[in-house]
Parts: C-alpha cells; structure tokens; sequence
C-alpha cells in the first residue's frame, strides 16, 4: 500500500507543480489514526507558501484512491493525511503472502546485475576469533539480502600468505615441530604461540618424521598455512557460511597488478619518493595528509594491494561491491576508493560497511582476546557454547557501527529473554497450533474468509506482517541488515499479543480458519526472515 500511495501522490504532487522530494510516509502510532500517514503539507508549506491544512485539501480533493486498496483516507491539523487500508486489501495481501510462501520478501532490484560480498578475509595464521566472528555473519547476511534482491553474488574472502606474520607462523610450527621430535627449541619472539599450532607440528610429524632444523621454512609455513585454513573453512561450514572465491593477494605481485596501479598513479602525478619511501599525494584529492604505499624497508602498506584487488573487482563486471571491515580499517579505504576514482572507476558501485569490535562477556567480566598468546576465545569455542542460531542472531540484533557487548549469560538462557528463543518460540507456536487444528478436524483453509479478522490485535499483527518486504529493501539499501532481525522481534511479539487476547482454535469454525490463514502468512514472514539471518526455524520446542 505504501508503495501504492507513493505512486499515486508523487502523481498529482507534479500535475500541481510542488516538489516531490519530501515525501514520506509512516506508520501512526494510534490504530485509529490509520495504516500510513504523510507530513507533506506540512513539508511543502514554505515552498507553496499556503497552510499545510489548504496544501492537504487542494492536495487530495482530486485525487482518486482504489478502493480496493484505500478504505478512506482523513486530513487532520496541522496537516497530516491519514490512509486507511480496505479490508479487502489485507485480505489479497494475506492470500499473496501463502501463494508466495518462499518468495514473500523476495524482489528483483538487482536482476540482471553481479554482486560481490568481500568478508572474513582473515589471513591464515590462525583460528577464526570471537572478533572475526561478527565479520562473518555480517557479511553473509548482507550476501543473503542481496540474494533475496535478485543479484547473482559471489561471496569472496581475501587473504595474504606471505610477509612477516607467516614468516613467524613457520617459525612457530618448526619450533613446535622439533619440540615435538624431543629437540628443545624455543618459540620465536613474538611468534604464534596457540595449541592449534601442536596440532598441526603433530600431524606434520605424522606425516614427515624426518623434517630437521636446517628444512626450508617454506615446508613449515605452507603446512601451517594449510591446516589453519582447514580449520577456517571447517568454522565456516558450521556458520552455515561458504565462499565461492578465496583470492590470494600475492596473485596481484606476481602478475605485476600492483605495480601497475603504482605506474598509473605515478602517470597521473600522484606517487613521489621521499625519505626512502614511496608516497600516495592525497593531498592533491583533498584529503589532510599524504599516504605511504610502500615503506622504506621495501614493503607495500595495505593500501597498494587493496587498490589493485579493487581495479580487479571493477575488471571482472560487478555491479556491486561490498566490503565489510573492521574498524581498523576506517582509515585506509577513504584511500584506495581516492585511487579508484582517479583511475576513472566509479567508486558509488563500492559500498563500505565497517563494524565496531566485539567484547565477549562472562558475568560481569571481559574474556582477552589475543591471537599470538593464544589467550582468545575461537569461534567454534562460541560455537560450541552457545550454537550457530545464537550466534549469527547477537552478532547482527546491533547496528555494525556500534560496539556489541556479546552476552553470554543471555546467550544460553532458553526464556523469553532471549530474542533468538522468543523467535523461534514464535514459529514454533504456529507449527502446535496447526498441529492442534489438525486434532480438531479442522482443516486449512486458503480462501477462508477474512472479514472477521478486524481486533485492534489482529489488525497490528498484519500491518506488522505487510511490513517485511519493506524492511527486506531497506536492509539493501542501507546495508544496515540489523533491521531485520529488530523487525522478526516486532512480528513475534505483535504474534504473541494477537495469541494472549485470540484464541485461534475455537468452536467457530470459519473464523478458526481465517485465523489460521493468518497465521501461516506470519509463519511464513518468520520462516523467511530467519532464513536470510541463517537461522532455523524450529516446528518444535
């Protein structure tokens, strides 16, 4: 309806020649103050330069609503217009939503179009952290609602296996390795020190008794290497998470990519060289300070190679580009889209979502994470704690921008408390009453009348339920994917307000069926909603 009534306003708002850009709807807060309302009277007063109540009235007098869609509509001061949906509008809308049943939510904005979703991206030196973990179902929730949106996505996780931190993971496993052979050896300085580490020396060993002191580390450091991502990619599986590319960063050296992108930068007068390292001149783009590509010691910054991976993105055809990244990135993507766009990209197809970091909290205290030390909680720890539903669930119920205190203590509650069981609690309700209707004989009904359904209760409960698709596109618009689990707590607890004052299984049987026809489009809203946030919806509790 909302889509509907925008069509129609934004209509004769240009036949009376007023702008059209202020115009927004709402949901009232009161029941009897309609299904939508807009403040555009209100808005345009100063721009036609009448009052909002006269704005309103000129508006509407000659616009003509379908009834089957608009019941009536009220002009109220200062100037709201208030819409009332017809009854026999809810009803197709219930009657669509059982028809759609999988596809309800669905939408084709991005048909036709590729999408790429860059999370995770954790080089291999060792488990998947807590940390990594809200990376992880952000970025592949985000994958699910383009998805959902008609894009063809392809998840993708970056990763370097070269430089200093894997030279010291094969440090550490040879150290391990030929502790392991009874030749004591110590850990270098500042080297991996996790038991996931003597795993790996274990199994090597297994394999390789006879590797010496004097073998090449790369023997140590691709072995590590291999048996850490085993171990990533097992995390991953049990996420419900599966990446479609893992591309290598050494991939841009060794095909001359980022010095390509370094000898384009140089054409355009934006690389110099000075106090033995070789400069980004980002102030010539505006920006407060200049950036260094490539250190004195000869090593690039995150920068070079993040430029040239994105010119690679742009060259292999997406539309659509997502990168999710923790906050220690703030600062170096301003730089690489700066880059893109001056080697003539267009940088509004990248779309950048930074996440706050994650504390993990026991009681009232915080657990350390440090991934040398090995003093850190791994995912699949959480995992095992707490499971996959409640986890994907916390680290998404918070916006990316905002520091999330990880609860463990409401985690693992099996009450209302926790919104992932009160979710699940809901669609599990619905399956026993379906179960009960089944008992009594009564039997589902999908063109069971409607006209009953009309409790200040109900009607919440299905203004609530049309609402999904809405929150599906704003999802993809704002990248911002906690509104939708914010909206499946809204739905249960409308479903759970309805359940207290209705009972739905009674003596009547026409209006027990128009009540079950509600409920399974709610059961559907829920099922869907939890499958875009990898969730499972239970029949039973």
């Amino acid at each position: 309806m909302k889509n509907y009534l925008e069509e129609q306003l934004k209509k004769r708002l240009t036949e009376l020649g007023w702008p059209v850009d202020d115009l927004q709807f709402s949901r009232p807060k009161k029941a009897d103050n309609g299904d939508w309302s807009t403040n555009i009277a209100m808005a345009l007063a100063r721009v036609v330069r009448q009052a909002p109540l006269q704005i309103a009235h000129t508006m509407m007098d000659e616009l003509s609503l379908d009834p089957e869609i608009v019941d009536r509509y009220d002009i109220v001061a200062p100037g709201f217009v208030n819409f009332f949906q017809s009854p026999d509008y809810l009803a197709h809308q219930i009657r669509q939503i059982v028809t759609q049943d999988t596809r309800y939510g669905r939408n084709n904005s991005g048909a036709g179009q590729k999408a790429q979703v860059e999370f995770v991206s954790a080089n291999p030196t060792g488990p998947l952290t807590v940390g990594h973990g809200r990376q992880t179902v952000l970025g592949d929730t985000i994958a699910n609602i383009l998805d959902w949106s008609g894009y063809e996505v392809v998840r993708e996780y970056y990763f370097n296996n070269a430089g200093r931190q894997m030279r010291k993971l094969g440090e550490s496993l040879r150290a391990r390795y030929l502790t392991l052979k009874g030749l004591p050896t110590e850990l270098p300085e500042d080297g991996y020190q996790g038991e996931y580490l003597v795993d790996i020396a274990r199994d090597l060993l297994d394999k390789q008794p006879d590797l010496t002191v004097d073998t090449e580390l790369s023997v140590f450091k691709e072995y590590a290497e291999a048996g850490i991502f085993q171990i990533i990619k097992g995390t991953l599986a049990r996420m419900g998470v599966t990446h479609d590319v893992f591309y290598n960063e050494n991939t841009l050296y060794e095909s001359g990519k980022v010095e390509e992108v370094l000898d384009e930068l140089r054409r355009k007068d934006l690389v110099y060289e000075k106090d033995g390292a070789t400069w980004f001149k980002t102030t010539a783009l505006d920006f407060e300070q200049d950036r260094v590509l490539v250190k004195s010691t000869g090593e690039p910054t995150y920068r070079l190679p993040d430029m040239a991976y994105h010119r690679e993105k742009f060259r292999r055809g997406f539309n659509f580009i997502v990168d999710v990244f923790g906050a220690d990135h703030q600062d170096t993507y301003p730089d690489v889209l700066a880059a893109l766009k001056v080697m003539g990209f267009d940088t509004s197809k990248v779309h950048v979502v930074i996440h706050q970091f994650v504390t993990l909290m026991r009681g009232d205290e915080v657990v350390k994470m440090s991934t040398r030390k090995a003093e850190f909680v791994t995912l699949d720890e959480l995992l095992d704690e707490v499971g996959v539903d409640v986890v994907r669930y916390f680290y998404i119920m918070r916006g990316a921008g905002s520091h999330l205190n990880f609860d463990l203590d409401l985690a693992k509650r099996q009450t209302e408390e926790n919104p992932v069981f009160y979710l699940q609690y809901a669609h599990a309700r619905i399956a026993s009453i379906f179960r009960k209707a089944e008992e009594r004989g009564i039997e589902f009904d999908a063109h069971a009348g409607l006209k009953k359904l009309n409790e200040p209760e109900t009607l919440a409960l299905i203004n609530e339920l049309l609402t999904f698709p809405e929150v599906v596109e704003r999802c993809l618009r704002t990248l911002a994917v906690h509104h939708l689990p914010n909206y499946l707590y809204s739905l249960a607890t409308a479903l759970h307000k309805f359940y207290t004052e209705h009972r739905v299984i009674s003596d009547d049987v026409t209006l027990s069926q128009a009540r079950l026809l509600l409920l399974k489009a709610v059961k559907i809203a829920l099922r869907n909603g939890l499958q875009i946030l990898g969730v499972t919806a239970p029949e039973r509790m």
